[in-house]
């Protein structure tokens, strides 16, 4: 299961991760995010030990879409040493999301 994410915990769970980290920027209301929900929770138990799967809520991490440009959901950024190196904007398949988390690695 991804791993829900805060504000106040960003930080030490994703910019200071020892392992790369997908963030998975998604909204309760949003079909697309529904869509991939399993996607994401299936990578995290898949990637376990080699990366961190996160959601952040748009609404209760406002701050943090706007810092990284989120602009529309679901965006899933993928972080490694504290760094964007890559994003994906929009629903797409699981083999394409394991294989951009696998590039991180």
């Amino acid at each position: 299961m991804a791993t829900q994410i805060t504000e106040s915990n960003f930080d030490a769970e994703v910019l200071n991760s020892p392992v790369p980290v997908l963030v998975d920027f998604w909204a309760t209301w949003c079909g697309p995010c529904k869509m991939i929900a399993p996607i994401i929770d299936q990578l995290a138990v898949e990637f376990e030990g080699k990366a961190k799967v996160v959601k952040a809520d748009v609404e209760a991490c406002g701050n943090l879409a706007q810092r990284y440009g989120v602009r529309s959901v679901p965006t899933l950024l993928f972080i490694k040493g504290g760094q964007v190196v890559d994003t994906v904007v929009g629903a797409t398949s699981k083999d394409n999301i394991a294989a951009r988390l696998k590039a991180c690695l």
